[in-house]
């Protein structure tokens, strides 16, 4: 009776030390360090890092460390100071190739890195930063939708020869004119075949010929979630030019978008960024003329010449194909031919027409891709802040014409699938979908981030202290017991936290605090039903076999109603409520763990077994 097998024992100090493996990485020190991360074209080489040397070196600023990560370099600092400082320097001598990220990084030993361990990432409330909420606006993205169906339809009816007088986007749909009934019966039913994502019905009430057209709830929800999702996506690459390490960009609700930049100190320079505008235009490479002599300064008429991204000039001529604007979706993929890897773009009408007639006369001839950006960055100039525009314009890929296409064509002869996945997020991320505001901006500096660790980490050991004085002098040896079991739980909780890299937040200290009181109602159940078994008149073992058992269901219930209230939280809630809810779930299954499993395997193994007791050393009965 009380005693656990040898494989348990043994299952339970394997699962209590690992939790504490993991969880060790947060005792460690976190260095101010900045993150340099090679742009296309670019490398992390020795070169770069005798660079970075060089550049510290001449600046004055001295690095605690320089490391070379796989596809970065990590450069640690002593003080926040000579980190703002380093950014400034690098960002000077590495110019646009790199790009240089604000972050923490811990301290670790080799040995502890070599086995994949990591501390919890801190949250926007910790460690400072912008926190920005944008609301993207639905109503302009469904009257976009509107008009490319309006563009089709015209397009459409165009080529049935049906004759039409006009077509007018207006009270959330599509209105088409017809010079007479004859016309819309006839337009009516191929109008059905051809646009199935529309409900198109004939107007008999107004009296002229008319048609009336609007979005299917689906193809209507379907549109918005484009948008939705393409503008996290445009926001997304223009957030990686802003330098922040870990950002956060994520939805919240049907039509809301929240950018966290932990470690931003500049809100200025976040919302240019997010004001910033882009587009895309394809182009036929100028193969007829010398490269040489445009970049000389001879370039020919009907020419441009272009960089691409790795430096290389590239000669490419004036007259524009499709722009961005035209480009309705983009995705990555292989192509079927050869298994390389491909991009596929699809056009609107106007621009599948412009590309069909394009590349059917240009067969077997370059491509080009340019992305534009128009940026708005702020340069000192007599000490005082002042906004200058520019345009970037970077070709990013050239490919062959294989054959003439139109609406949905591929691009080919791209090195890898992740340069294709990369290059279909910049076709869809080209321009936003839909225009977005700003609706709401937080900017949280770094010393008060640092007092909310600060706060953070007394409440939490101020409660646990109260909690073990508390068990220790009302149950005695077994509330020792509980207050092992607790130091494990917190143990546990921290190293499932690191382990799955999760965002501590400010509420998910509060879920930590609050676990930690939870925790110990499971041995409180425990103990008094051992009371109670030893008032009975029950012998100690049979009573502590007894409160055990018998508690188990009690605890088991109580404690699941709040892991579905937590569950309920994380899949409803948003930003801080899940984060409260991610550690609250993991705090009440460590708690059922540690006060029902592991504080009875240490009764078992002082108490149980052989042991003969005279009498429970739990007072009070």
């Amino acid at each position: 009776m009380n005693e656990y097998p040898l494989w348990k024992n043994l299952l339970i100090l394997f699962a209590v030390l690992l939790g504490a493996f993991y969880a060790l990485p947060n005792l460690f020190e976190q260095n101010p360090s900045i993150e340099i991360t090679p742009l296309r074209g670019a490398q992390i080489d020795d070169a770069t890092v005798k660079q970075v040397e060089q550049a510290l070196k001449q600046a004055g600023v001295d690095s605690v460390g320089i490391e070379r990560q796989p596809k970065k370099l990590l450069v640690r600092f002593s003080s926040t100071e000579a980190q703002l400082k380093a950014q400034a320097v690098l960002e000077a001598r590495l110019g646009d190739h790199y790009t240089t990220a604000l972050t923490l990084s811990p301290n670790l030993p080799g040995w502890l890195k070599s086995l994949g361990a990591e501390p919890m990432y801190l949250g926007l409330d910790l460690r400072g930063g912008v926190h920005v909420l944008i609301d993207v606006d639905m109503d302009a993205a469904i009257k976009q939708a509107l008009e490319r169906y309006s563009s089709d339809i015209r397009s459409y009816l165009r080529k049935q020869k049906i004759r039409y007088l006009g077509t007018r986007v207006e009270n959330g749909g599509i209105t088409v004119r017809f010079r007479d009934i004859k016309s819309r019966d006839q337009a009516l039913p191929k109008l059905e075949e051809a646009f199935r994502n529309l409900l198109i019905e004939a107007d008999d009430k107004s009296g002229k010929p008319l048609l009336h057209a609007r979005l299917t709830p689906r193809e209507e929800l379907a549109i918005k979630k484009f948008a939705l999702q393409q503008n996290i996506t445009t926001l997304r690459n223009r957030v990686n030019a802003l330098g922040v390490s870990e950002p956060v960009i994520q939805q919240q609700g049907d039509r809301r978008i929240v950018v966290q930049l932990p470690g931003a100190a500049n809100p200025g320079r976040l919302k240019e960024i997010l004001g910033a505008t882009a587009t895309l235009e394809y182009r036929l490479v100028d193969t007829e003329h010398s490269v040489a002599d445009a970049v000389a300064g001879k370039v020919p008429p009907g020419a441009k010449l272009y960089h691409e991204r790795n430096g290389q000039p590239i000669l490419l001529k004036r007259r524009v194909i499709v722009t961005g604007d035209q480009i309705t979706d983009a995705s990555s993929g292989l192509d079927q031919r050869s298994g390389s890897p491909a991009v596929f773009v699809t056009l609107d009408s106007q621009g599948a027409r412009r590309m069909r007639n394009m590349t059917t006369e240009n067969v077997g001839k370059p491509m080009a891709v340019v992305f534009i950006e128009n940026r708005t960055k702020t340069v000192m100039v007599d000490g005082k802040p002042v906004k200058r525009k520019e345009r970037v314009e970077e070709v990013i890929s050239v490919a062959n014409i294989l054959e003439p296409f139109g609406r949905r064509f591929q691009t080919t002869g791209l090195d890898s699938t992740e340069e294709a996945h990369n290059l279909a997020l910049l076709l869809r991320a080209g321009a936003l979908a839909a225009p977005i505001e700003i609706v709401e901006e937080r900017t949280i500096g770094p010393s008060l981030g640092q007092d909310n660790i600060d706060q953070g980490f007394r409440s939490v050991v101020v409660g646990f202290l109260l909690v073990l004085v508390f068990m220790a002098v009302w149950y005695r040896q077994f509330g020792l017991i509980a207050d092992v079991a607790l130091a494990m739980n917190l143990v546990l909780i921290v190293g499932i936290l690191s382990l799955l890299q999760a965002t501590l937040t400010l509420p998910g200290i509060a879920g930590i605090v609050l676990t930690v009181g939870m925790a110990v109602d499971a041995n409180v159940l425990i103990y008094e039903r051992i009371r109670e078994e030893l008032r009975n008149g029950n012998t100690p073992q049979a009573s502590i076999h007894a409160g055990y058992d018998k508690a188990l269901s009690t605890i088991v219930d109580a404690n699941v109603t709040t892991m579905i209230a937590a569950a309920v939280l994380f899949i409803f809630g948003t930003g801080p409520i899940k984060g409260f809810a991610v550690t609250l779930f993991i705090g009440i299954l460590t708690s059922m763990f540690t006060a029902v499993i592991g504080s009875r395997a240490l009764v078992n193994l002082i108490w149980g077994g052989k042991h003969r007791l005279k009498q429970v050393p739990i007072g009070g009965y």
